[in-house]
């Protein structure tokens, strides 16, 4: 996540989805907060808040929250955590530091992920917002400020361990297309994931681990009601 995101499509989704699923539930936020980078025009994908007749019937006091941050021109993840959209909940919003030799960069990483846990120990529902998404452990390095911007297979699962998980996946270029993509992360998410994939302005997928089946049951409501804009996949289903 990056401040200058706050308020664009992707927060219109995964919010709409937080919510639906974690009414009644303490809901807990990791931001992976990552510095702003100006240089290109991601975050941009605000059309939709022009467009109420389409969009703002999904879940109209998000949208309209989210419109009223936008036209402030005051993006950042504060401004959710006090806009009342999410009740009870935690957040863990302490940025992700980058800073000192190979050694030290470890050490940081293990302690701002040790802190996310602390402050979001109590949730029932969690989820990790990470500014591209899931990675392999062997591919995750500390060392690598681009592989700060991802959440490490490994983190997914303690985050979500005895609880429902969700996590944020910005779908990439990978050989075989985003229906073989997904397939890849479920299966190592384990036997109960389910993915949301969102179809709209730019692609991304929600991976929902350890749901009850309550929340089960709240995912496939939100599919129909958000739907053509997302789809449900689980392991073997097609993702088109």
């Amino acid at each position: 996540m990056q401040n200058r995101y706050t308020g664009d499509i992707g927060d219109f989704a995964k919010y709409g989805l937080l919510r639906a699923l974690g009414a009644g539930l303490r809901i807990g936020i990791a931001w992976y907060l990552f510095p702003d980078e100006p240089h290109n025009s991601d975050g941009g994908h605000v059309e939709y808040l022009e467009d109420p007749a389409k969009w703002r019937d999904m879940d109209p006091e998000l949208y309209d929250r989210l419109r009223a941050i936008v036209q402030s021109d005051r993006r950042d993840v504060q401004q959710i955590e006090e806009s009342g959209l999410f009740h009870d909940a935690l957040f863990s919003s302490v940025p992700l530091a980058f800073r000192g030799d190979a050694k030290s960069r470890a050490k940081q990483r293990a302690d701002w992920f040790r802190d996310v846990l602390i402050k979001l120990a109590d949730c029932n529902v969690v989820f990790a917002d990470p500014d591209n998404g899931l990675c392999e452990d062997r591919q995750f390095s500390t060392s690598d400020k681009a592989a700060w911007k991802r959440i490490p297979l490994s983190e997914a699962h303690v985050l979500a361990a005895g609880r429902t998980g969700v996590i944020y996946h910005h779908n990439t270029r990978r050989r075989g297309g985003h229906r073989s993509e997904i397939e890849h992360w479920l299966k190592l998410l384990g036997p109960d994931a389910t993915a949301l994939y969102w179809r709209r302005y730019s692609n991304r997928t929600f991976f929902v681990v350890h749901p009850t089946r309550e929340i089960e049951r709240r995912l496939r409501e939100f599919g129909k009601k958000w739907a053509p804009h997302c789809k449900l996949h689980t392991l073997g289903e097609s993702a088109r």
